[in-house]
């Protein structure tokens, strides 16, 4: 470094031409770090126009694109890392503006994440910002939730759980002098709530909402807890109209073509359900289709009882959404085979036809602005990544549109020209928005910084490994570079959240995912043999690997998984046995904290990130209705499947992070787990960031996260970098 210092000071005083900014070193965090990561790709109804958000260095904006140019450009002007997201983009009918919302939704207590601990507060807003970005962005809301009108004159959007509509008319203001438009003090005058009025109440609220096709009726989920209905209310008359309520979950609207009509999923009530354990059946879920007058409502599809008649698939996944296409054909996703797809049906009813068959499942899907076809990405013939298909809705074409070795999702088709627009990453290419046209695909912003090490990203090899109990296992390896000499080297698991999570062959979808792929990526620079384990329970195996028999709270039989990795790595003539490490988020911490304290031989220290430590605590912040003592014998079950009810061989050091706005794994976890392990002289390290949430919303924190993790792995595993 202070060779390279002392060379681009020369050239500066010689005024030779060197680039000197890219001066960082490859394995540093920073570098490793230095990538946008992109989302939320939304396509306009009219024109040949998309836009995305992009969060570089905790820093989100809002870009766009338009053909036949496609260059990508920013239409806000944020600068700084605040921690507030950019999400659910939305065009205007017209096309000639885009929504937003900012900021991340309430907690139970009403609380919205606030990670710099801003003493003024925060809220999740909705804004307006023209295509073009020639004017400031406009807040319009306090809002989580919007749509506009088929019209483009009003936008409805939730508050307080009620519907209410405000004009769009009269159109975004003029830009204050400040480049950094949304934190200026005059962005205050540019707040637009005159006009805005609550067009109905419903008792206990709307959990979600959507227009029909001609703007005249609103669909909505009213969720009550145990059962959940869906309504229809009528602009004109003023009128409301519940479709068929019952004792089950009702959820999902979908509008007919026409207006008149609301497709549904119904799901039985099941009150013995809980979540981080098996459940491959259940009591069938259905489909019905209600009318919007009158209500009158029949069923037209009941799933068989087997597979795929539980619903589940659809966490991480493309969810139990449906879509009412053309030639009345309802699409909706299903796991009868085992593998989560799409089928569809007459809406009269009738027999189902799978769009997507094979083995593969369906993480994106879209239809087409015409109704005829589904725009999917899934692992179908490539089980690591992640490529993009079309279906038609009536079946018999299912077509793959994206190959090769990268990962491609969020499909779109513009509406003018057609043209396939997608997010996009590979094994040295972090996410960002791409174009397919003609003359083959055209990347619309780099996603790479100065300092990213791209000449160092090595193509992580795909391997299997056997668990402890003889299953095969999938995984993904990173070996050091050449510099690093022969080793052995010390090794390092990484095991994924979620659960329901699998790690691919290149950078995730996901920037939390993203960022641990390049932290992996990282720590191979820096002389590791780094495993990512896609230990059983994880997504995109199928139904029996997802629903594995016993994990988690009924048994933890996952564990036996991250010990085969241990195994596999010890094995390695590259790996001193002596010196495997582990580290992970939230479920990943759990398998940390479970390899610690059950393979103290094995594992040598750890990083556990907002992990859990006892599945009766964390399993009551999801259903809050759960009561251990009720459910004795589960509870002890869930209690011996958890780190904290077996401590007493673990000797190994830990690095605990956590934030304390959590609301994933409750902070008590570390809190709790600090104090046993303190009372049996466990050695401890901390590393607590107040105010910040589940995914660390601030750059700065992901860093500070990184570099305490790479000092405390070094040392505690005796590396020497070269």
């Amino acid at each position: 470094m202070a060779a390279r210092y002392l060379f681009c000071v020369l050239a500066a005083l010689l005024s030779a031409s060197i680039d000197c900014r890219a001066a960082e070193r490859p394995d540093t965090v920073t570098a490793a770090l230095d990538f946008s990561h992109a989302t939320s790709l939304t396509a306009a109804t009219v024109g040949d126009r998309v836009a995305w958000v992009s969060h570089y260095r905790g820093v989100r904006n809002v870009w766009v694109a338009e053909g036949p140019e496609w260059k990508g450009q920013a239409i806000t002007t944020l600068e700084a890392d605040d921690g507030q997201e950019i999400t659910a983009l939305a065009f205007t009918p017209d096309g000639e503006s885009v929504l937003y919302l900012r900021g991340g939704r309430a907690n139970s207590n009403g609380e919205f994440p606030n990670p710099t601990s801003d003493p003024e507060g925060v809220k999740q807003t909705l804004w307006l910002v023209p295509f073009d970005g020639a004017e400031a962005p406009r807040k319009l809301a306090d809002t989580g939730a919007f749509e506009v009108f088929p019209d483009g004159k009003r936008v409805a959007y939730l508050k307080d759980k009620q519907v209410w509509v405000m004009p769009l008319a009269s159109g975004p203001v003029k830009a204050p002098s400040s480049e950094n438009t949304e934190e200026s003090e005059p962005l205050a005058a540019t707040e637009a709530s005159d006009g805005a009025e609550q067009i109905f109440s419903v008792r206990r609220g709307v959990a979600r909402f959507i227009i029909s096709p001609d703007g005249a009726r609103i669909a909505f989920v009213s969720d009550r807890g145990d059962h959940s209905f869906v309504g229809v209310y009528e602009m004109a008359s003023k009128s409301l109209t519940w479709l068929a309520p019952s004792v089950d979950h009702d959820d999902t609207p979908a509008w007919s073509p026409d207006s008149m009509r609301v497709a549904f999923r119904r799901t039985p009530h099941e009150a013995q359900i809980l979540p981080f354990m098996p459940r491959r059946e259940g009591l069938p879920w259905s489909i019905h289709v209600g009318d919007a007058r009158s209500g009158e409502t029949r069923e037209i599809f009941r799933a068989s009882v087997g597979p795929g008649s539980a619903p589940g698939a659809g966490y991480w996944f493309v969810g139990d959404r449906l879509w009412w296409g053309t030639d009345e054909r309802i699409v909706f996703t299903w796991e009868k085979t085992g593998w989560l797809h799409l089928w569809s049906i007459a809406a009269s009813g009738g027999e189902p036809v799978d769009l997507t068959p094979g083995e593969g499942a369906v993480q994106y899907a879209e239809i087409t602005l015409d109704g005829r076809a589904m725009l999917l990405a899934s692992n179908h013939g490539d089980i690591d990544r992640r490529h993009i298909w079309r279906s038609e809705v009536g079946g018999g074409a299912f077509t793959r549109l994206t190959n090769g070795d990268g990962i491609e999702w969020a499909p779109k088709l513009t509406a003018a020209s057609e043209t396939l627009t997608f997010l996009a990453s590979g094994a040295r290419q972090p996410a960002h928005a791409a174009v397919r046209t003609r003359s083959g695909r055209r990347i619309l912003t780099e996603a790479a910084g100065d300092n990213f090490p791209a000449k160092s990203i090595v193509t992580p090899e795909p391997v299997t490994f056997q668990a402890s109990d003889g299953m095969t296992v999938p995984g993904q390896l990173f070996t050091p570079p050449r510099r690093c000499g022969k080793g052995p080297h010390p090794g390092l698991l990484f095991l994924h959240g979620g659960s329901r999570r699998q790690m691919m062959l290149g950078f995730h979808p996901s920037n939390y995912y993203s960022n641990a792929y390049a932290f992996n990526q990282m720590m191979a620079r820096r002389c590791f043999v780094v495993l990512a384990v896609n230990f059983r329970s994880g997504v995109g195996y199928g139904l029996e690997f997802r629903e594995a028999l016993d994990y988690g709270a009924r048994g933890a039989s996952e564990f036996r998984d991250v010990i085969g990795g241990g195994l596999y790595l010890a094995s390695r003539a590259d790996v001193d046995e002596n010196r495997i490490g582990l580290w992970g988020g939230s479920y990943g911490g759990y398998l940390t904290a479970m390899g610690l304290a059950r393979a103290p031989d094995l594992f040598t220290a750890g990083v556990d990130l907002h992990g859990v430590h006892d599945w009766n605590v964390v399993i009551g912040n999801f259903e809050s209705n759960y009561d251990p003592q009720a459910r004795e014998e589960f509870a002890r079950l869930a209690a011996a499947s958890s780190p904290i009810s077996d401590l007493s061989r673990w000797r190994a050091p830990v690095l605990l992070i956590h934030g304390d706005d959590d609301r994933n794994v409750p902070f008590s976890e570390s809190v709790s787990l600090t104090e046993a392990l303190r009372r049996q002289g466990t050695p401890v390290e901390l590393l607590v960031f107040p105010d910040e949430v589940h995914g660390f919303l601030l750059y700065r924190n992901w860093v500070a996260a990184y570099e305490t993790s790479v000092a405390f792995l070094e040392r505690e595993l005796a590396v020497t970098s070269p």
